[in-house]
């Protein structure tokens, strides 16, 4: 249905005197019997579930969510109530923490997947309680999306991130020659892997290496590792990496921030020099990847706009849970909020940090 068509039902039902539910199971009520006065919402429940309440990216976003969801508050004399779950990896779990949501009555869930390809339940869950969901981080196929009129997708282009990471690794590669260590005109690099089979480390693996060869570097791919976002495991398989490659890597490409960190931890630990260290890229643009951008550990990150992110996201809710507001947010296709990546280098790392 479109906005108009929403709006002009509202005003049919309010005028014949009837409550309406809207958009959701926040009820737009009537101050008397057939009066014709509305009265206004007081109050909202958002429901949240996350893959993994541990990952950097998510904490991160979660407290500029709370931050925003106080102003919101005192902008609209509206009571915003959260509820954050974790579910720990498990889309079993997250399936469940969906039930328990729905059964406190929230008005609106928001849902970061654990499995992006099975989002099945949880939208069949959400159709017949007509509770609107707000996928986030975490892409669910598009055919999957367009299953039921009210999920919404917010979050960024996983193949701009990528294509920007191999932007600073070519830019690294082509100005300065110290970073072909072996001085064979090719960039000898490794890559650490978010998940197996996730589209959004498959597309940012990709689009980096594309990028580096779009650039005019000459590549030669020497290992690759799945840690899982994690940097406990990423500096747990790139000791294995350095010593399996060692003296030969020049750039290590990793999925996110946590990874790349977990990368420069198993650097610290083997005792070889900085200056002798492979050129470190990471994305998400988490406090402590911009501090190591900072530090000169990472030559640059790609800022994943958790603020921008945040702020949508609870627009949106709040929008979907009152009814008021909605036409005011720009959506791409109806459906989608996209917030851009940027690029971070040593020289703008400090319009980035708070």
């Amino acid at each position: 249905m479109k906005k108009r068509q929403r709006k002009f039902c509202f005003r049919r039902y309010i005028k014949n005197g009837k409550a309406v539910l809207l958009l959701g199971t926040a009820a737009v009520l009537l101050s008397g019997c057939g009066s014709g006065k509305e009265e206004t919402v007081k109050s909202i429940k958002i429901g949240v579930t996350l893959y993994d309440q541990y990952d950097t990216f998510l904490m991160e976003m979660m407290q500029a969510f709370k931050e925003y969801m106080l102003k919101k508050e005192s902008e609209t004399d509206v009571t915003i109530s959260v509820e954050i779950l974790d579910a720990s990896g498990s889309q079993t779990t997250q399936n469940e923490q969906m039930r328990t949501l729905v059964e406190k009555g929230c008005d609106v869930i928001c849902v970061n997947l654990v499995d992006r390809t099975e989002p099945t339940t949880i939208t069949d869950m959400a159709e017949k309680n007509n509770i609107p969901i707000i996928f986030f981080n975490r892409e669910l196929v598009a055919e999957d999306l367009e299953r039921w009129s009210k999920l919404y997708y917010v979050g960024a282009d996983a193949f701009d991130s990528g294509r920007i990471e191999g932007e600073l690794a070519a830019d690294a590669f082509l100005t300065d020659d110290g970073m072909d260590r072996n001085q064979d005109g090719i960039c000898q690099y490794v890559v650490l892997e978010g998940e197996a089979g996730h589209q959004d480390a498959i597309v940012r693996t990709e689009c980096s290496v594309n990028m580096l060869l779009e650039s005019g570097v000459q590549v030669e791919k020497l290992g690759y590792a799945i840690a899982n976002w994690n940097r406990g495991q990423a500096q747990t398989k790139m000791a294995s990496m350095l010593a399996q490659y060692a003296g030969k890597m020049e750039l290590i490409l990793a999925n996110n921030d946590d990874m790349a960190l977990g990368a420069i931890d198993a650097l610290k630990a083997s005792g070889i020099p900085k200056e002798e260290w492979p050129v470190v890229v990471g994305i998400d643009g988490t406090d402590p990847g911009l501090e190591a951008v900072e530090k000169g550990e990472m030559i640059g990150t790609v800022y994943n706009d958790k603020e921008g992110q945040a702020k949508g996201m609870l627009d949106l809710a709040f929008a979907l849970a009152t009814g008021e507001g909605l036409e005011d947010i720009e959506l791409e296709s109806n459906r989608y909020i996209r917030l851009p990546y940027q690029k971070v280098t040593k020289e703008n790392v400090s319009n980035f940090r708070k």
